[in-house]
């Protein structure tokens, strides 16, 4: 998916951890088709929709989502069919199918959903499940629930009629077997070697909704869970304000409850633009914070159909899909040192 490079200005320090460039490496300049700029803050309340937008570089995902939008689906079925897309990808080896394991080998996924009535599902460890976001909004539609987790959220796919399957793929097991030559048991926090697909959609109606889905931190210890599935931290949605999506270290957007926190600046005023500049803002002026050791970023939209995106670093991107251009955007971020 080309959007391995997240952290190109940050200490690639870690003890004893042997990453290949599999894992870390995006090209080291923005793909040919993205844009230079960076997003404006400036809102405009022509906006066309329906609108798509996902965090990387994923047009065959923003291309799928928009394929239902201009069919007449809406924003729920758009943002779920359009992670669905990654999820298959076994060449991404961060979200779905060819995810790279936990130090155990172990392929574990975690998702959300949330619609326009702020109804919401999630999974979280799930394992030998391809499509963990379709699963998680079976959890929101047919459960009392709003999370499922481990070997309960697996039995619960299959009661679906979800088929059971290996999600470790050949390449990803020759990869967990190269890294576990040298690597300590500890969590290396400098390294972000993962990342996320996540995904807001605005239909023809004007209806908001948004999803998440990852096979988390390579390598992290058995049972760790980010802010992927987490509601109000990895995605929120609001259908009378806004939507936002985080990626990054996800114990550092979990800290700040990072997509809610966005949302509700939006609610009071703040473009979604300035909304994603402010959230970042707490994370990097935390007293004693180590932001120069990984990444964050977000994503978000307000009802207007305005977007805003920003990140601790460099090189994070967007791919955006509005009145028939699906295009990849570089974000503006902070650390410019």
């Amino acid at each position: 998916m080309n959007r391995r490079k997240f952290i190109k200005n940050t200490a690639l320090t870690g003890a004893g951890l042997t990453i290949g460039k599999s894992l870390i490496g995006c090209a080291d300049k923005p793909a040919e088709d993205s844009k230079t700029a960076v997003v404006s803050s400036e809102s405009s309340s022509k906006a066309k929709l329906p609108l798509v937008i996902a965090t990387w570089h994923v047009k065959e995902a923003t291309a799928k989502a928009m394929e239902v939008l201009q069919a007449g689906g809406n924003a729920l079925d758009a943002v779920e069919e359009g992670c669905r897309v990654e999820e298959a990808n076994e060449k991404g080896q961060s979200v779905g199918k060819g995810g790279l394991p936990d130090r155990d080998g172990n392929v574990t996924l975690d998702a959300c959903i949330m619609d326009k009535y702020g109804n919401c599902g999630s999974v979280i460890y799930l394992q030998n499940i391809t499509h963990a976001v379709s699963v998680a909004r079976k959890v929101m539609e047919d459960t009392p629930h709003v999370m499922l987790a481990g070997e309960g959220a697996k039995q619960f796919a299959i009661s679906k009629g979800f088929e059971p399957e290996d999600l470790l793929t050949d390449a990803s097991k020759k990869a967990w077997e190269k890294w576990k030559i040298e690597a300590k048991y500890k969590p290396i926090i400098n390294i972000e070697n993962h990342d996320t697909i996540g995904m807001l959609a605005i239909d023809q109606n004007g209806d908001i909704s948004g999803a998440c889905t990852t096979s988390g931190l390579a390598y992290k210890m058995g049972g760790r869970v980010g802010d992927s599935p987490i509601i109000g931290s990895g995605l929120f949605v609001d259908n009378e304000i806004g939507a936002c999506v985080a990626t990054g270290l996800g114990e550092e957007v979990v800290k700040t409850v990072g997509s809610f926190l966005v949302v509700e600046l939006m609610r009071q005023g703040k473009s979604p633009q300035d909304a994603c500049e402010e959230a970042i803002s707490r994370i990097v002026n935390k007293p004693n914070s180590n932001y120069k050791d990984f990444q964050v970023g977000y994503i978000a939209v307000n009802k207007k159909g305005d977007i805003g995106t920003y990140s601790i670093h460099q090189w994070f991107s967007v791919t955006k899909f509005q009145d028939g251009v699906n295009e990849q955007i570089q974000s503006d971020y902070f650390n410019k040192a």
